[in-house]
């Protein structure tokens, strides 16, 4: 079985029962290792247990088949159900995982972390289409997914935050769940004396840098600027970050731009169709958004949306190198670009 991406939250607070084996799958590996150790919790609240909590790689079930079969059936010390945590499984190892779901053991939950897998993956056929399993699909934070995210960590901490300051966090943290957490842990460690967060301390204690470059790639590609992407992407990846990050970033800003450019050719105020975007434009992007409005065309917009959504798509399929398909897919955003402007 799988669950769609709006179901999932709800099935981490209270799993079906019939789901004995639960993949969990995405391009965010922190939201992946946080959402795995949320469902294990729902069965050994101390993931530390070594009688209830068995962890193993894909080396272990390539050394041995059997052994997932036999710890799904092992009787903890003490009592209790067990967890057994299964990482860095891809489809090399989908005959065990699907043989165990044909004739499964035991009542132990058992919860995969695997990366980004394609719909034609076969540890994904595997589990969707078993009984006995669940596939959750993890995507990387939209703004909306940030705004809760930084609500409950605030509400965890017994701290108020202004709207200014979540929407400059919104801006800045990166699409990664593991690292947004870290900084908007610190955050709140910063700003607890005071009980609220304000826009200054957002600004202080947040590090935007990798926002940051991932801006200047967004605005050399939307100013058709094949020599500063060049640049900028060097930048990015000298700092360990993901160009395929920065393509899924700048498929929200076209999104913005086409939404908003759509209003505006339909009467809407400028400023009133920028307002109206949710969540809202952090203030200091502004001025470099209206002037992307102007210099970009309804269909030069539509072509780069198609480009983009095309090169997310083969991201996903393994059958190019992601990093070498964003690449591309930006340069042909930058040219298109470049031949508007010499209409």
């Amino acid at each position: 079985m799988k669950l769609k991406a709006a179901q999932v939250e709800t099935f981490l607070r209270a799993p079906d029962a019939k789901a004995q084996l639960v993949l969990i799958y995405g391009e965010d590996e922190g939201l992946v290792r946080e959402r795995a150790v949320k469902l294990a919790k729902t069965v050994v609240e101390d993931l530390k247990d070594p009688f209830r909590v068995i962890e193993m790689g894909s080396a272990q079930l390539k050394e041995d088949s059997s052994r997932l079969r036999d710890e799904a059936a092992a009787i903890s010390f003490g009592g209790g159900r067990r967890v057994i945590r299964l990482r860095d499984i891809g489809d090399a190892q989908a005959p065990a995982i699907s043989d165990f779901l044909k004739d499964p053991a035991g009542d132990a939950l058992i919860v995969i972390e695997a990366g980004s897998l394609p719909s034609r993956s076969k540890l994904r056929q595997a589990v969707e289409k078993a009984g006995n399993g669940m596939a959750l699909p993890c995507y990387a934070d939209s703004g909306r997914d940030l705004e809760g995210l930084i609500s409950a960590v605030m509400d965890d901490h017994k701290l108020r935050i202004d709207r200014d300051a979540t929407r400059y966090l919104v801006a800045n943290l990166g699409s990664d769940r593991m690292i947004s957490r870290s900084e908007l842990e610190k955050l709140a460690l910063y700003a607890f004396k005071d009980g609220q967060v304000t826009l200054a301390d957002a600004m202080d204690c947040v590090g935007d840098s990798s926002a940051r470059h991932y801006d200047d790639v967004i605005q050399a590609v939307s100013q058709g600027n094949v020599v500063n992407l060049d640049t900028a992407l060097t930048r990015l990846t000298e700092e360990g970050l993901n160009p395929v990050g920065a393509l899924r970033m700048m498929l929200g800003y076209f999104q913005k731009l086409h939404l908003v450019k759509g209003q505006i050719t339909q009467g809407a105020n400028t400023e009133q169709a920028m307002k109206s975007l949710r969540p809202p434009l952090f203030f200091k992007a502004a001025d470099q958004f209206r002037a992307n409005l102007n210099n970009w065309a309804v269909p030069t917009l539509q072509r780069a949306l198609q480009i983009l959504l095309e090169a997310e798509k083969d991201c996903k399929s393994g059958l190019a190198v992601p990093e070498t398909i964003a690449h591309r897919a930006m340069i042909k955003i930058a040219v298109a670009r470049q031949k508007q402007a010499r209409r």
